[in-house]
């Protein structure tokens, strides 16, 4: 039970580091985020409200008051992940690697905090 504990407890630290690492970037540096949307061809005007979600997301993962809005921050996670990812790769710049991170660390987190904290 303890090894499940600190896998679960390591990877959930890992995807809301990432999370809240890609979120500070956002409101930090948002011109640079923003070239780098328009290169990916999604639109800039997400880039507020995802850094946003992002931060809401990390505090309903470690909050897990409500089992509903969980599950959505995972999910909502996933697929920020998976298109990060995607949209990296695409464009060859080298950055795919906290995407690929987010994913690996995202199922350990999510299966294990349901066995764990549940």
């Amino acid at each position: 039970m303890l090894t499940k504990k600190v896998i679960y407890w390591l990877a959930t630290a890992v995807l809301c580091g990432i999370m809240l690492f890609s979120a500070q970037m956002y409101f930090r540096n948002m011109e640079m985020v923003k070239v780098f949307f328009e290169s990916f061809n999604y639109p800039t005007y997400f880039v507020i409200p995802l850094a946003v979600l992002k931060v809401l997301g990390v505090i309903m993962i470690l909050w897990r008051k409500s089992q509903w809005l969980t599950e959505w921050a995972y999910a909502g996670f996933f697929f920020d992940l998976i298109l990060a990812y995607m949209a990296h790769y695409q464009v060859n710049d080298g950055q795919e690697t906290f995407a690929l991170l987010g994913l690996i660390a995202i199922f350990p987190s999510y299966f294990l905090g349901k066995y764990i904290r549940d």
